[in-house]
Formats: C-alpha cells, sequence, structure tokens
C-alpha cells in the first residue's frame, strides 16, 4: 500500500513545507488545518479543515479516515501576546489535549495502520526561555527539569506507542523561517511589513532590535525533510534530533541581505518593538496592500503573533546579550541526514515567496 502521512498544523510555518516535502516524496498526503495550505506542489492532496481544540470537531473530520500510515504533528496553540503563554499551564493542557484529539480517532480506526509518528518540539526543551543552557545543547541531556506541554506531549506518544506499536522521532529545531502568515513565529511577514511601512513613510530601515548575539536558524524546507527521512529511517525510531541550518548568524550582519531582498537601504539601528510599532502603523499597510495590488490581509492577518515573536528574536530592549542558544546537530548528521542551508540564502528565499504570491511588495 501507498504511504499515507497525516500532517497536523498543515497550514502553519512547519506545516506547509511538510505538504511540499511528503508530495515531492511520491506520498499521499492528508493536511489538517483550520484552513487550506499554500503548497507549491501541484500535485495533490486531501485538506480537512479542523480545530484540533475541539475533540468533536477532531473526531468528526478523522473518522472517515482510512489507510494513514504515518502522522507529522505540527500543530501548535499559542495564546495572545505569546510570550507569557510559555509558561501557562492552561496553554500546556491545551496543546495536549490537541495531541489526543487528533491522535486517539486515528488509532482507534482499524483502518488505519500507524508505523510512525513525528513530533515538533523546539530549543525550549533545554529550557533556553528560563535559563542559560549548555552550549551545545545534545539530545542525550536529562529532561529540563521545568513545566512544559512538550513532555506532556512526548509522554502522551510514548505511552501510546507501548500499546499500539509504532515508532516515533521527536525533532528540535532553532527558529523556523517558512511560508505562513498569521501565525505565532514566522519573522518574515514581520520583516516585509516594517520594511514596507518604513519605505512608505520614509523612515529609514535600521535594525530594531538590542544588543549584538549569535544565533542559528533553520530553513522549513530543511525541515521538512527532515520529517520525510525519519518518517522511513529505522536508526531515527525513538530518537530525539536537533535541527538547524549548519551555519550560524548575527541579525547586524545579515541586516544588508535582508534589506536588499525587500528592495530597503539599510539604516542605522533603529531600536523599535515590532508588538508596538506594526500595529501603531495598520493603515500604513493598508495604503501599501492598494498601491502595489497585494493580498487584501489586514497586518493582524498577516503578522499573527509573529511581531511579539520579533521582540524576542531580536532582542528588543536588552543591554546584555541573551542566554546563547547553540544545539549540537551532530546526531542528525551521523544518523545519515546531512543536508545543511545558507541562512542568509533562507531568509532571501521566503522574502521572495512572500512577494511571488503577492502577500509582500516586490522591490
Amino acid at each position: 500500500m501507498a504511504n499515507k502521512v497525516l500532517i497536523a498544523g498543515a497550514s502553519g510555518v512547519v506545516g506547509a513545507s511538510a505538504v511540499d516535502a511528503y508530495l515531492a516524496a511520491g506520498w499521499d498526503v492528508v493536511a489538517l488545518s483550520r484552513r487550506p495550505p499554500e503548497a507549491d506542489s501541484t500535485q495533490p492532496f486531501q485538506h480537512l479543515a479542523c480545530d484540533l481544540r475541539d475533540a468533536v470537531s477532531a473526531r468528526a473530520a478523522l473518522a472517515s479516515l482510512t489507510g494513514v500510515s504515518h502522522v507529522v504533528y505540527a500543530a501548535l496553540f499559542e495564546q495572545p501576546g505569546l510570550i507569557a503563554g510559555w509558561q501557562d499551564a492552561e496553554q500546556m493542557r491545551i496543546n495536549l489535549a490537541m495531541l489526543d484529539h487528533c491522535m486517539t480517532p486515528l488509532l482507534e480506526n482499524p483502518a488505519n495502520r500507524i508505523e510512525h509518528v513525528s513530533l515538533l518540539q523546539g530549543t525550549k526543551a533545554y529550557g533556553i526561555h528560563l535559563h542559560t543552557m549548555p552550549i551545545p545543547a545534545r539530545e542525550r541531556a536529562p529532561r529540563d527539569p521545568h513545566a512544559n506541554f512538550y513532555w506532556l506531549q512526548e509522554d502522551w506518544l510514548r505511552a501510546a506507542a507501548d500499546r499500539h506499536g509504532y515508532g516515533w522521532t521527536i525533532l528540535r529545531p532553532q527558529l523556523i523561517l517558512g511560508r505562513a502568515h498569521n501565525a505565532a513565529m514566522n519573522l518574515i511577514p514581520v520583516l516585509g511589513a516594517y520594511a514596507a511601512i518604513c519605505r512608505e513613510t520614509g523612515r529609514p530601515f535600521g535594525f530594531p532590535g538590542g544588543i549584538s548575539y549569535v544565533w542559528e536558524a533553520v530553513d522549513a524546507r530543511l525541515l521538512a525533510n527532515v520529517f520525510v527521512w525519519a518518517s522511513k529511517a529505522d536508526i531515527a525510531r525513538g530518537q530525539h534530533y536537533n535541527v538547524t541550518n549548519g551555519d550560524v548568524f548575527e541579525w547586524r550582519n545579515l541586516w544588508p541581505a535582508i534589506s536588499a531582498a525587500l528592495g530597503v537601504e539599510p539604516g542605522p539601528d533603529a531600536p523599535l518593538s515590532m508588538a508596538e510599532f506594526l500595529p501603531a502603523h495598520a493603515t500604513i499597510w493598508d495604503r501599501v496592500v492598494g498601491r502595489h495590488g497585494l493580498r487584501q490581509l489586514p497586518l493582524a492577518t498577516l503578522l499573527g503573533e509573529s511581531h511579539y515573536y520579533a521582540d524576542f528574536c531580536f532582542a528588543y530592549g536588552a543591554t546584555t546579550p541573551p542566554p546563547a542558544a547553540f544545539v549540537s546537530a551532530i546526531k542528525l548528521r551521523r544518523a545519515g541526514f546531512t543536508e545543511v542551508c545558507d541562512t542568509e540564502d533562507t531568509f532571501t528565499y521566503w522574502i521572495a515567496d512572500f512577494q511571488r504570491r503577492g502577500i509582500l511588495p516586490r522591490t
């Protein structure tokens, strides 16, 4: 029988690229999300509209599925304002419930044959949002002792795997860049809106963050390819893998390439809270949309919660460097996945993708 993957959270930053990657690999794809994913592929796939927070809705959407062999779980619930929710018990409960609402109907249906489930975590697994972490962080480290929905979901996944006999893999990427707008955490629409508003108002396009620091990122396309690899690699069963592009970056060194891709001149540093600046200029964005014939996306719909994420990522207001956040991807490379990506290329590719789709103005 054909491999058939259910991708939960298919319209998100990770899920949309996963749809394309599995289609390119010849899989049958079922995309589960509230709105249809924007896929590049011309290959057909099935979309199920569903809000996984609603158990009844999820069961109704999933009840008719048959032949599902693999699951990629990339669905995520984040609270408005984003950052405070990372330590909120209710947010953790909701994310656990969403996984249960997705997996239980699939596992209970004998018409499915679940062989493998991939789950998404991140560097908050190492407590980076709470304290310094070992450099580099390695997957073999003991579980960091803090409350996190990662642990709730992982324990659920392991227990269900023991009962049903499927394999699992957990991925921990760094900063992810990809296709989705209206996302909780995608910097591409934030950068695009900021540049467009600067150009419209004559404001220099300066880096809006705080003190300089060095970080890692991952292209959503690369992460999607790891999911495809893990779905069939025996070595990946029961394993955690850090995932990065393979290089590092610093915002001010990256700023000229971002500026060129967005068609603006880089300006001097201009400390600004994106969470405050962008909503205050929503009417300017509307003017940009009309002038350039862009999709009719209000600024709030373009950004989701990502403008709050931008302040975190840019270290806005910081006068001392944030805790270093470097992870080792050696385990993944040794397991056989050796693809890498230049982070500058990642930013310029996704900016061009948003422009091509008429979401951001072209240069």
